[in-house]
């Protein structure tokens, strides 16, 4: 799948911020019941945890 849209990451308990691993753009791999399915304007869309993720392919 392609990644259309991400978030600045998460935080630590100490408010520090842990920078996502991947960018809008990249192509990744993610296993077959992985994320939520939504609808935004007629498309298709999962929503999912990085740590979801398998792999980064590009």
């Amino acid at each position: 799948g392609e990644v259309i849209a991400c978030g600045d990451g998460a935080r630590k308990d100490s408010g520090e911020l842990i920078p996502m691993a991947v960018a809008a753009g990249d192509r990744i791999l993610f296993g077959k019941w992985s994320g939520t399915e939504v609808t935004v304007d007629g498309e298709e869309l999962l929503i999912m945890k990085e740590s979801d993720i398998l792999g980064i392919l590009s």
